[in-house]
């Protein structure tokens, strides 16, 4: 198993470093460029304010998109399942070491 390496992601105007698999880089790069549109989007629609806020519809709408989106794909949801919730726990692991 490869050694783990810090990935930074630029997150709705934020850096976040988050340790991961070399071989997982560009899956949690595309993760975040995916939730940071998603997060934009929320933003400048004007209805949801605050970054709290916005993360969590962000988070609802991005789940709601996977589960809907692959119904026929259980095995593929299940996988995708995972790696979400470990994304999320890197993420809050990463925002636990930011704010100090």
């Amino acid at each position: 198993m490869s050694q783990p390496l810090t990935v930074t992601l630029h997150i709705l105007d934020k850096e976040y470093r988050v340790s991961c698999p070399p071989e997982e880089r560009s899956n949690l790069e595309q993760a975040a460029r995916h939730l940071d549109t998603t997060m934009r989007d929320i933003r400048n629609s004007g209805k949801v304010i605050g970054v709290e806020r916005i993360a969590v519809m962000a988070a609802l709408n991005i789940s709601h998109e996977m589960l809907t989106g692959n119904h026929d794909q259980s095995g593929a949801l299940d996988d995708q399942k995972a790696q979400i919730s470990d994304l999320v726990k890197r993420l809050d692991q990463a925002l636990e070491n930011h704010q100090g």
